[in-house]
């Protein structure tokens, strides 16, 4: 994006006549960082409840089931806008490499667990890793890639906008996905 604005995008919100208020309401409210830390609160509170969920396979199948739609939304995001985005602003092109790597590593074991039944005796452990993978991928983002974003002249409040835009085309994709009966 080197000929991306570095100054708040002035383009109207409501010109979009298939965005619902609530849905104009939210692009309006974060900036791109804001919104990429409350996802991760959420994955959060969901690996929480998986571990609340102790013996029962049927709840904490629904709760990873959960988990990997939150966390696919949120990598698409990540990668189709944030990480090229912020390119152009971080020191070390490592740092992005790394959380695309990251991703990588987590939508592999994801598809993993995709395709086995919560009773399988290697369904938690990896449920576990997947858990630590994330931790470990959320703390580098916070600690050390989302500070150096904010202190850049990237425009954070137009990514957060593009960001909160595709993130109701992808959540309305998976709510309308027909359902197996």
């Amino acid at each position: 994006m080197p000929n991306a604005p570095q100054t708040r995008s002035t383009t109207s919100k409501s010109s979009d006549p298939g965005l619902t208020k609530e849905g104009r309401a939210r692009m309006t409210v974060e900036d791109g960082v804001t919104l990429l830390m409350r996802d991760h609160r959420t994955v959060e509170d969901l690996f929480k409840a998986y571990e609340d969920a102790k013996s029962n396979a049927r709840r904490k199948a629904e709760i990873y089931r959960t988990i990997a739609s939150e966390l696919r939304v949120h990598m698409q995001l990540e990668e189709e806008i944030f990480y090229p985005a912020s390119r152009e602003f971080v020191d070390e092109q490592d740092t992005v490499n790394e959380a695309e790597v990251e991703h990588a590593s987590a939508k592999d074991l994801m598809a993993q667990l995709d395709g086995m039944s919560p009773d399988d005796p290697y369904y938690d452990a990896k449920v576990k890793v997947l858990q630590e993978m994330i931790d470990h991928h959320v703390e580098e983002e916070e600690s050390e890639y989302f500070p150096e974003v904010r202190r850049s002249a990237m425009d954070l409040k137009a990514v957060g906008d593009q960001m909160a835009t595709r993130k109701s085309e992808l959540t309305g994709q998976t709510e309308k996905a027909p359902r197996a009966h």
